[in-house]
C-alpha cells in the first residue's frame, strides 16, 4: 500500500531536515502546481569525503579534554564536539580519530538542520554518518512538533532506519496522552532514491485509530511522488453522503495527473480526473467528471474542461478555454464543482495573438472564436449573449508626433446564437467596425488637460430583415471630449499624527452629435453601471453598436486624507454629478438594455463615495446615488467592519436598488470561550498548545463563523453559511454548514468537516477556501505555513 499523504512526517525529520508541505495552489519548479506531498526546507548533505573529509575540522569543548594527539580524545564535563554541519553535546564524549567514530552518553543532544534531538546514548562515525542513536527524543523548532524513537540506525549519510516511533505535536511534557499521535513499528528512510517506507503506520486521535496501513511510502525532497491522497468526506443535500479517494500520479517531471474515484450515497460511484502538462513553449489543464449512472436523474452525466495556452516565434501566443457540462441542472446538482463564475453560462474560446511594432507603434493582431452553453431552468430563463464565430482584429497605438497619441482598432465579427437559442426572434449577421481616437495631453504635476477626439465606425450585414427592411447597414459617430483635473495637496496634522491632505477636482466635457441606431443590431452593447468611473466615460454603452448623444459636463471632486508617515489612506469623500446641456436621445432601459426613453432632466444623479478607517478598529464606507428628480436615493451601499484584533471581525453590509433589490449581509469570525492567544503565540505552535491546553483537554477556544445574506424584498435567506472551529493548540476542528440559492424556492445545502492536525496533515472536506471567500476580513487560526503533509490549503 502507498499512501503518500499520511506519510510519516516523523520518518523524515528524524534525521534532520525540517519538512514542509507544498499547497496543491504553490507552483513547483517546473511551472507544475505539485500535489499534497512531502518537501525538505534544506536537502541534507553529507559530509565530504577522502581528503577533503579529513580536512575538515574538529571543535572539542568541554570542562576536561584528555586527548592523545593524532589518536583519540576524551571529554567530561558539559562536552561540545563540532564537526562540519554535526553539532554533539554531552556529558561525556570519546572520539577515536582513526575511526572517526564519536561515543556519546549521558544528557546527549544534536543539533542539526532545524531539529533537535536528545537522548542517553550515540555512536556515530562522524564523516560516513553512520551509527546509532537510543532513545531519543526530538523537537523539530519550525513545526513547534516531534515524539521519539526506540532506536535510530544511521546506515550512511543517506540512509537511515527507525525503530518504534511516535510523532505529535501536542504537548510531550508528561501531562496528559498527546490528543493524537502517528506511530510506526519501523521506518526506512533513503535519500537517494527519495523515498521513505513505514510499516505499520497507525494514525491517532483522541487514543482512537483513524487511519492505518500495513506500509506507507512518501517522499523526502520537492520531487513529486505517485500515491494515494487523504480521502475527502462530505455531504450533500442533493447528493447524500460523498466519498473521494484521490490517487497521484507523477507521470513526468512536466506532467501528472489526479484520478479520484467518488462515491455518493444517493447517485451512485463516479470518477473526478485532473491532467496537467507543460512543454517549453505550452501547458494546459484538462478536467473530466463522469458519472456513468446518475441514479437520481437516471443516465450518464459528466463535465469537462480544458484550459491551454502557448507562445510561437518570438512574440505570438495562443490559447484555449473550453468547457461543457451534459445537462442543464448540473450547475445544481454539483455546485462545488461549477469551474465558471457564472455557472449557468458556460462559455468557451479560442484565440491566436500576434504582437506588432511598426516604428513608434505598437499593437496586436489577433483571432479569437468565442461559443456558448446556456444551461436554462424553468424557474428563470437566461438570455444567451452572441457567440463570435470568428472575430478577427487589428489594434495599433503609439505616438503621431507634436505630442500626439493615437489608437485605431479595427475588427470583423460573426454574430451567431447558441444551438437552441436562436428562435429566430434576434438578428444575426456581421460586422465590420473601426474605433480611433487621437489625442494631446498637456499638464504638469499637479493639473492636467487633455482633448480627445474619436470615432466609433461600423458597417452591418444581417442574415435577418432589420426594422427599416434592409440587410445591410452603416453608421459613424464622432466624438470630442476635453478632460481637466487638478491634484492640489497641503500637509496637515490630528489624531496625533502628521496627515497629508489632498483636493481633487475634476471636469470632463463631451460633445457627440445624435445618431439614429434603434433601427441597427444590437450584439454587445448594454448600458454600463452608473458609478465614479463610468461616469466620466464619454460613452454611457459598453460594446460598440451603440453610442449615446451627448453635450454635457461631468464635474467631481474628491478629498482624501492620509497618513503622512506611511501613506495609509484613513479618509476619503467624494462628490460627482453630470449636467446635459441638451437632451440625450440614445439612452438605455432600466435594466441596461439600449433604446430606452430620452433623458430630458438637465442633472443627473448625484454620486457620494465615503471611507474612513480613523476610528481604531472600524472601517466604514458606503456609495450612495441621489435622484434630484424624485428627492430620494436610488442606489445604495453601506458597509461597515469591526476588527479589535486577531480572530475577531464583525461586518455588515447593506445594498439596496429601488424597485430591484433590498439585500442586508452580515459576517462575523469571534471567539465563543476560551483564550485567544497573542500574535506572537501564532507563531509559535509549542507555545500556542501550552496556552490552549493541548493534549486531549476541552480547554482550547471555540470560535464561531458564519455569513447570511437576507433579502428583504423577498423576505428570505439567500446564501449563508454557519461553522465553528475549535483550537486545542495541536488540533483544529472545523464544521461549517453552506447553503446555495439554486432558485427561487431551491437550495442546496452541504456540511464540511475539517481535522487540522498541526505539523502534520489536513483531513476531511475543505471548508477554508469558503471562509476565505465569504467571510470579510476572516483570519486562518495557524499563519499560512506548509506542514508536513498536508491535503488542502
Amino acid at each position: 500500500m502507498r499512501l503518500t499523504p499520511l506519510a510519516l512526517a516523523a520518518g523524515l525529520l528524524f534525521v534532520g531536515a525540517g519538512i514542509r508541505a507544498q499547497s496543491p495552489d504553490a507552483p513547483a519548479e517546473n511551472g507544475l502546481q505539485s500535489a499534497p506531498k512531502l518537501i525538505p526546507d534544506r536537502k541534507l548533505e553529507a559530509p565530504p569525503g577522502g581528503e577533503a573529509g579529513r580536512r575538515l575540522p574538529i571543535v572539542l569543548r568541554a570542562q576536561e579534554v584528555r586527548a592523545r594527539p593524532n589518536l583519540d580524545a576524551v571529554a567530561e564535563g558539559e562536552v561540545e564536539f563540532r564537526r562540519g554541519g554535526t553539532v554533539i553535546q554531552s556529558d561525556r564524549l570519546s572520539y577515536d580519530q582513526a575511526e572517526d567514530l564519536a561515543v556519546a552518553r549521558g544528557h546527549v543532544r544534536i543539533e542539526r538542520a532545524g531539529a533537535i534531538y536528545e537522548g542517553p546514548e550515540l555512536q556515530l562515525r562522524v564523516q560516513r554518518f553512520e551509527g546509532f542513536f537510543l532513545s531519543p527524543e526530538f523537537e523539530l523548532l519550525e513545526f513547534g512538533a516531534g515524539g521519539h524513537a526506540e532506536r535510530i540506525d544511521f546506515i550512511d549519510s543517506s540512509r537511515a532506519k527507525l525503530s518504534n516511533a511516535i510523532y505529535t505535536s501536542c504537548p510531550r511534557d508528561g501531562s496528559g496522552d498527546p490528543a493524537w499521535v502517528l506511530e510506526a513499528r519501523e521506518v526506512r528512510l533513503d535519500f537517494d532514491a527519495n523515498e521513505g517506507v513505514a510499516d505499520g503506520a497507525v494514525l491517532r486521535f483522541l487514543g482512537a485509530p483513524i487511519l492505518a496501513g500495513p506500509s506507507i511510502s512518501f517522499p523526502l525532497t520537492d520531487e513529486r511522488k505517485s500515491g494515494w491522497l487523504p480521502p475527502s468526506i462530505g455531504l450533500d443535500s442533493r447528493s447524500g453522503l460523498e466519498l473521494t479517494v484521490p490517487y497521484y500520479w507523477n507521470i513526468a517531471p512536466n506532467r501528472d495527473a489526479t484520478i479520484a474515484p467518488w462515491l455518493s450515497t444517493k447517485r451512485g460511484a463516479g470518477l473526478q480526473t485532473q491532467f496537467r502538462y507543460l512543454e517549453r513553449s505550452l501547458g494546459g489543464t484538462l478536467d473530466l467528471d463522469v458519472l456513468p449512472n446518475d441514479r437520481v436523474a437516471d443516465r450518464s452525466r459528466s463535465a469537462w474542461h480544458w484550459e491551454h495556452e502557448g507562445r510561437f516565434g518570438s512574440s505570438g501566443f495562443y490559447s484555449a478555454d473550453f468547457r461543457h457540462v451534459s445537462d442543464d441542472g448540473w450547475w445544481k446538482d454539483f455546485p462545488d464543482s461549477r469551474r465558471s463564475l457564472t455557472p449557468r453560462l458556460l462559455g468557451s474560446d479560442a484565440r491566436i495573438e500576434q504582437a506588432l511594432h511598426l516604428g513608434d507603434s505598437e499593437g496586436l493582431a489577433y483571432v479569437r472564436t468565442q461559443r456558448w452553453q446556456v444551461l436554462q431552468d424553468s424557474d428563470q430563463l437566461v438570455t444567451s449573449p452572441y457567440q463570435r464565430s470568428p472575430q478577427v482584429g487589428l489594434r495599433l497605438g503609439g505616438g503621431a508626433g507634436a505630442g500626439l497619441r493615437y489608437s485605431a482598432e479595427t475588427e470583423f465579427n460573426r454574430f451567431t446564437l447558441p444551438v437552441g437559442e436562436d428562435d429566430g426572434s434576434r438578428l444575426t449577421g456581421d460586422r465590420v467596425h473601426l474605433l480611433a481616437s487621437l489625442s494631446r495631453r498637456f499638464g504638469d504635476p499637479g493639473w492636467w488637460l487633455e482633448p480627445r477626439l474619436a470615432l466609433n465606425a461600423a458597417s452591418y450585414r444581417t442574415d435577418q430583415r432589420m426594422a427599416d427592411g434592409d440587410r445591410s447597414a452603416s453608421r459613424s459617430v464622432p466624438t470630442f471630449s476635453l478632460d481637466f483635473g487638478l491634484e492640489l495637496e497641503r500637509e496637515t496634522s490630528g489624531f496625533g499624527r502628521a496627515l497629508r491632505q489632498t483636493l481633487e477636482p475634476r471636469l470632463l466635457y463631451v460633445r457627440t452629435p445624435y445618431e439614429k441606431q434603434s433601427d441597427l443590431p444590437n450584439f454587445d452593447s448594454f448600458g454600463k453601471d452608473f458609478n465614479f468611473q463610468s461616469i466620466y466615460s464619454p460613452n454611457i454603452f459598453s460594446g460598440v453598436d451603440r453610442v449615446s448623444d451627448a453635450n454635457q459636463l461631468t464635474a467631481g471632486v474628491t478629498s482624501r486624507v492620509v497618513d503622512a508617515a506611511n501613506g495609509k489612506e484613513l479618509f476619503r469623500l467624494g462628490v460627482v454629478q453630470r449636467y446635459l446641456f441638451s437632451d440625450q436621445r440614445v439612452t438605455s432601459q432600466a435594466d441596461g438594455t439600449p433604446d430606452g426613453e430620452t433623458f430630458d432632466q438637465p442633472f443627473s444623479d448625484v454620486l457620494l463615495l465615503g471611507s474612513t478607517s480613523l476610528v481604531p478598529s472600524w472601517t466604514l464606507d458606503g456609495t450612495l446615488q441621489y435622484s434630484p428628480e424624485i428627492s430620494r436615493t436610488v442606489r445604495s451601499v453601506v458597509g461597515a467592519r469591526y476588527s479589535p484584533g486577531p480572530f475577531r471581525t464583525v461586518s455588515a453590509t447593506y445594498r439596496f436598488a429601488r424597485g430591484l433589490s433590498e439585500q442586508v449581509e452580515l459576517g462575523w469570525q469571534w471567539p465563543l470561550s476560551g483564550r485567544v492567544p497573542t500574535t506572537a503565540e501564532r507563531g509559535t505552535r509549542s507555545m500556542i498548545g501550552a496556552a490552549a491546553g493541548g493534549g486531549g483537554s476541552c480547554s482550547g477556544t471555540w470560535y464561531g463563523v458564519g455569513r447570511f445574506n437576507y433579502s428583504m424584498k423577498d423576505s428570505r435567506i439567500t446564501d449563508s453559511i454557519l461553522g465553528v472551529e475549535y483550537d486545542a493548540g495541536c488540533w483544529i476542528g472545523r464544521f461549517v454548514a453552506e447553503r446555495l440559492s439554486t432558485g427561487r424556492s431551491e437550495a442546496t445545502t452541504r456540511l464540511m468537516f475539517q481535522l487540522e492536525l498541526v505539523g502534520l496533515s489536513r483531513l476531511g472536506s475543505n471548508p477554508l477556501g469558503v471562509l476565505k471567500d465569504n467571510i470579510p476580513g476572516y483570519t486562518l487560526l495557524r499563519e499560512e505555513r506548509r506542514d508536513p503533509i498536508s491535503s488542502d490549503e
